[in-house]
């Protein structure tokens, strides 16, 4: 089984997926660089939402309320990183630039939206602030951009360098 460049269809998936886990890591760093200023700006404190989520998901409670926020940050990393794999699986569809950028950036966010309040940890997006929204649309934004012009520069590398032969 190949695809019209030649490379078996395993080895475009696992390089897309393993990039795709790069670009997440990425994303996930640019993401929070900009919450941290965001936090330091307007005086907010960091989310537990993310440990909050895995409380609700696995009905499991942290050994302490100190560790939650440990527990929150360790979890924004690795989803952020893992959802990255998303991004891989877009290009196997063929999507690029703009297209895939918009596609993740909704997956990304979407996901959010949904999972959050079925979670029942956020309120459903209606009953936030225009400023919230704003502000996590804005958030999810830079991720997925940030996630998709990696990706595009790795995979850009990759195809380069790769003579279809391989």
């Amino acid at each position: 089984m190949s695809n019209d460049n030649n490379q078996p269809v395993l080895k475009k998936a696992g390089t897309a997926i393993g990039v795709g886990l790069i670009a997440g890591l990425a994303g996930t760093l640019v993401m929070t660089i900009c919450q941290k200023i965001d936090m330091k700006m307007s005086g907010r404190k960091p989310s537990q939402t993310p440990s909050n989520a895995v409380r609700e998901a696995l009905d499991i409670q942290p050994v302490s309320e100190s560790k939650a926020q440990e527990v929150s940050n360790k979890i924004h990393w690795v989803y952020g990183t893992s959802l990255g794999m998303v991004r891989g699986i877009i290009n196997l569809f063929g999507l690029k630039g703009l297209a895939a950028h918009s596609a993740f950036f909704a997956t990304a966010w979407g996901a959010e939206l949904c999972m959050l309040p079925a979670l029942r940890v956020a309120p459903p997006v209606i009953k936030e602030t225009p400023e919230v929204i704003g502000k996590d649309a804005l958030f999810h934004l830079v991720y997925a951009l940030s996630a998709g012009l990696v990706f595009d520069a790795i995979m850009a590398d990759n195809c380069a360098v790769s003579n279809g032969n391989d």
